[in-house]
């Protein structure tokens, strides 16, 4: 029980903090020409993404604000699944940072039709992404390399039912 309570602060917080920064962008952002962090490299700069990742897809809400809430409570399910022990501890916090930046990003979805983006790469003409976008894009690094040179396949089928392999289920 620990672990549902841990996570579902540690989700809390980190909504609360990606809505936070996404309230500061539109009061410090909108309506102005950016802020050059570092001149050439890195800026603040507002932007309403209609789309889903980088800007794709424009104006198709109504197709991933359902898979949104089906991936996030995908994530809840796998959370439920993975073993409340430390060596799975890292697979747990890719776990709530996926959840937390899926619902970062559809509660702007839900409430403004849109998502509030600010980071800026401008040195590589990055597409701009915000705090949740972040959230994702971490985990889904870790997760990677958890699986590749971490954990092995055989303990993940072994603990996490999630993981089994069809054919080993018998």
């Amino acid at each position: 029980m620990r672990k549902y309570i841990k996570a579902l602060i540690a989700l809390i917080l980190l909504i609360l903090f990606d809505q936070l920064t996404k309230y500061l962008a539109v009061i410090h952002l909108k309506g102005t020409s950016g802020i050059s962090v570092i001149p050439d490299v890195f800026h603040l700069q507002y932007l309403e993404n209609h789309g889903v990742a980088f800007g794709m897809f424009q104006g198709q809400q109504w197709f991933f604000v359902p898979l949104t809430i089906i991936i996030a409570f995908v994530m809840i399910f796998l959370y439920y699944k993975i073993p409340d022990t430390k060596r799975y501890l890292p697979l747990r916090i890719c776990v709530v940072l996926v959840t937390a930046g899926a619902f970062g990003n559809i509660i702007d979805r839900i409430s403004h039709q849109y998502v509030v983006d600010f980071f800026y790469f401008k040195l590589i003409n990055f597409p701009i992404f915000n705090v949740a976008d972040c959230y994702v894009v971490v985990a889904v690094i870790l997760f990677v390399i958890l699986i590749l040179f971490y954990y092995k396949e055989e303990e993940l089928e072994r603990d996490i039912p999630f993981f089994q392999n069809k054919k080993n289920k018998g």
